[in-house]
């Protein structure tokens, strides 16, 4: 069985799990969350000002967003992580990324005097 180590690409770069927001960071984005989310109501009964009501649930709004974002980071790292490892021990079939090296191993490369000759122009944008 041949595991593919090959990086995993992420906006044209490698995917690098130490760059971003980590597991610490989202429980703390959590926990703010589950306190702003239990105020900003209470602030209404308890008849605080209208203003402090308004900035609440805008920051509801906002951190909400932000964690959003960070759990799908963190939810790509763990599919990245998952997907360099090897197929479940239940599978009779083959992975994608399997199924890819054999093509791979299959198809011969071309021989150096029959490839073209690199373009001028830079990588297409599609």
């Amino acid at each position: 069985m041949t595991i593919s180590r090959q990086p995993i690409q992420y906006k044209g770069d490698e995917l690098d799990p130490a760059r971003g927001p980590g597991l610490g960071c989202f429980r703390f984005q959590l926990a703010v969350l589950v306190v702003l989310v239990i105020l900003t109501p209470l602030t209404v009964v308890w008849g605080w000002p209208t203003w402090v009501s308004t900035v609440l649930l805008f920051a509801v709004i906002l951190l909400l967003l932000v964690t959003g974002q960070t759990i799908i980071f963190l939810l790509r790292l763990v599919a990245a992580d998952r997907r360099t490892r090897r197929r479940p021990l239940a599978s009779g079939t083959k992975t994608v990324g399997e199924l890819d090296d054999d093509a791979q191993a299959i198809t011969p490369p071309l021989p150096t005097d029959a490839q073209d000759p690199p373009s001028d122009e830079g990588p297409v944008r599609q």
